[in-house]
């Protein structure tokens, strides 16, 4: 998809992060934009704020792992501008906490899946039927993570790796079908975000088994709030989303962390148990691109 101008882009989480950075870079190319995300008061400043600079967004306040809640996104998205041509998954949360596997409760599993998955499935069961219809191609961006490309990562890297292969499978099937819809699944490293800040979105329902504090676990914790606060700007993020969109290009890397995904993958080519890499803390890594 080369011209976004007044092409219509609904994007969730857009209130903040990624998901703002998203929606920007689709409103300086033109585009109309549904800016989607549960935080009521931050989702209005956005919009006003795109609004000012001369953007067409249309902000709606939508939990996104509520099936009922992604139907009126929709539902607002065809009211507001009648069409859909690109769909970003975005809203993420980055729960799931440091206790093994094996222990975490069903509430952090309902609520780290909820957001990070049924949230992606929910949009595209939603709105690429109506890029189907509509016959006049589109694309659909699902946000994963280098968490979803690499070994580990708790509850949060099972749902990344969750929508990586889900983005493979639409790919597959669009492909298949001879459709014009494109599909890019978002890889990115460290980003500065309110990823840590997840917890103030958390459904009021408490924990089913409390954190226990450990000591080692609060130093990573430190070294990882030093990497995302020295992280990419999520404006270039949003800029590297739309040169994709363009390119009509599958994985979207954002950092130079090659080594890691060779390293999961290697062991399976050759029959190894798998090795533990994580991403470089307490340092900003380069981007890939400008």
């Amino acid at each position: 998809m080369q011209d976004l101008r007044d092409r219509v882009a609904v994007v969730t989480g857009a209130a903040s992060g990624i998901g703002r950075g998203m929606a920007r870079a689709l409103v300086e190319e033109g585009a109309k934009v549904v800016l989607a995300d549960v935080e009521a008061a931050p989702l209005e400043e956005t919009a006003a704020e795109m609004r000012a600079s001369g953007g067409d967004v249309q902000p709606v306040c939508c939990d996104v792992s509520d099936a009922a809640a992604m139907d009126h996104l929709r539902d607002e998205t065809l009211n507001a501008f009648g069409a859909v041509h690109v769909l970003c998954n975005n809203a993420g949360v980055g729960g799931g906490g440091t206790l093994p596997i094996w222990e975490q409760p069903a509430s952090e599993w309902n609520w780290v899946m909820g957001v990070n998955l049924d949230a992606v499935i929910h949009g595209i069961q939603r709105f690429m039927p109506l890029m189907i219809e509509q016959g006049a191609g589109g694309h659909v961006v699902n946000t994963a993570s280098i968490a979803g490309l690499i070994l580990g990562g708790g509850i949060y890297g099972v749902s990344k790796h969750a929508v990586v292969a889900l983005s493979e499978a639409i790919y597959r099937d669009t492909l298949s079908r001879g459709l014009p819809i494109g599909v890019s699944v978002l890889c990115p490293g460290w980003v500065n975000t309110r990823i840590l800040e997840s917890e103030r979105n958390r459904p009021e329902s408490p924990r089913d088994t409390p954190e226990e504090p450990d000591l080692l676990n609060a130093e990573i914790r430190k070294m990882v709030e030093m990497s995302i606060q020295n992280g990419m700007d999520p404006n270039a993020v949003g800029r590297r989303v739309v040169a994709a969109i363009r390119s009509n290009e599958f994985y979207i890397l954002t950092h130079e962390w090659t080594a890691m995904v060779e390293n999961r993958m290697r062991p399976i080519l050759e029959g190894r148990n798998p090795e533990i890499m994580i991403p470089p803390l307490g340092e900003s890594a380069e981007s890939t691109h400008s």
